[in-house]
């Protein structure tokens, strides 16, 4: 027997993702949560080969995310540091 699937995915799912390249070769992949990447991504060259990976939180790059040369080898690693909250001044500004 078939499982039922919910008709719409609560807050809580994630949904796959997967863009291509105009010639139909796999460009990204990953998934998305309330419309933001979310989890492990990856992109790839049109030729197949590993461009980029890393992880997202709520649409954010966070972690280590590494870039790949042409052969898929390990190019660097790059370490997002968490971004600081804008400040937001008053409106009118200070003595209004």
């Amino acid at each position: 027997m078939a499982r039922r699937l919910p008709e719409k995915p609560s807050a809580q799912t994630s949904e796959p993702f997967i863009q291509n390249h105009k010639d139909g070769s796999l460009w990204a992949t990953g998934q998305t949560k309330d419309g933001q990447p979310t989890g492990y991504w990856e992109w790839f060259r049109r030729d197949g080969t590993r461009l980029r990976s890393g992880h997202f939180t709520a649409g954010v790059q966070t972690g280590e995310w590494t870039t790949y040369d042409k052969t898929g080898q390990v190019y660097k690693v790059t370490v997002m540091k968490p971004k600081k909250p804008a400040v937001r001044s008053s409106p009118g500004g200070a003595g209004s």
